[in-house]
């Protein structure tokens, strides 16, 4: 996985890796040990108790009785200010804006917490294309030339081969379909590794799962979903902030809430004259 500093760091090589190279990088320096600590701390203190929250790719921990070791975090936004610099941080809206076009949108802001014995999660592709192992419910020719996702995860403990660092296959997101198992995941796979502060831009097309934590600490990782304007965001994340929040939000997090795309409107009560066109 190639790797990036804000002062290396080559917007155009960046889009070219993620969708002709590995389709994955890992750019470090972006945040401060103190943003690091803040995001952790509020992740724990949420975590405690929210081992009932809806989770995904988990069915073999769930009929196994430990889902409960891995604990999602949702709605973070309204949970601490740190949440809002990580996901509007200005090297990744440049990166994003190339990638997904200058108006793209956040379709969720989550953290996932991997307690120590905690389970791996089958291998998948990320939202919208997560249900993919049911193509017939997608458009047909639906590929990943063009893409309609990525995602960030900024890692908050070590992410090492012991902790579950997320495994990936280098180069599947230039086929869209979701990994089968005589594609043999777990044998072609390379772990994105990384410290606290380091952050991983990838394309979601690629196939990739959590991998079991057997160290003797927690791994925890904000995730970030980004999205094309046009794509139905995972979380209705407007609806379960404050108005407060709303009400202040900066133009980069109105352009990420969906604020500046206006769809799907009501046009019979839309304001009367041409509202799209060249002119």
């Amino acid at each position: 996985m190639k790797r990036f500093t804000q002062d290396t760091l080559d917007v155009d090589a960046i889009v070219q890796e993620l969708l002709n190279g590995e389709g994955a990088v890992l750019i470090s320096g972006l945040f401060t040990p103190e943003q690091i600590a803040d995001a952790r701390a509020i992740i724990m203190e949420h975590s405690e108790q929210a081992a009932d929250k809806v989770t995904h790719f988990q069915g073999a921990a769930e009929a196994e009785g430990t889902i409960s070791l891995q604990r999602r975090v949702w709605n973070l936004l309204a949970k601490g200010e740190v949440f809002s610099e990580m996901a509007a941080h200005p090297v990744l809206m440049q990166i994003l804006r190339k990638f997904l076009g200058s108006e793209f949108i956040m379709g969720s802001i989550a953290a996932n917490r991997l307690l120590p014995g905690g389970p791996g999660q089958e291998p998948h592709v990320d939202y919208p294309y997560w249900d993919f192992h049911s193509p017939e419910t997608h458009p047909i020719g639906l590929n990943g030339t063009f893409p309609m996702n990525a995602q960030v995860s900024i890692i908050l403990d070590p992410f090492t081969e012991e902790s579950g660092a997320t495994a990936y296959v280098p180069g599947s997101q230039k086929e869209l379909r979701y990994p089968q198992e005589s594609d043999k995941f777990f044998e072609r796979c390379k772990r994105m590794l990384g410290e606290p502060g380091d952050t991983v831009l990838f394309y979601g097309v690629t196939w990739h799962c959590a991998m079991p934590n057997r160290s003797n600490h927690d791994r925890n990782a904000v995730l970030i979903n980004y999205l094309p304007k046009f794509v139905k965001p995972l979380e209705d994340m407007p609806a379960a902030l404050p108005q407060a929040f709303l009400d202040q939000a900066s133009a980069d997090m109105r352009q990420l809430l969906g604020f500046n795309y206006p769809y799907p409107e009501v046009l019979d009560a839309a304001q009367a004259g041409n509202a799209e066109g060249r002119v």
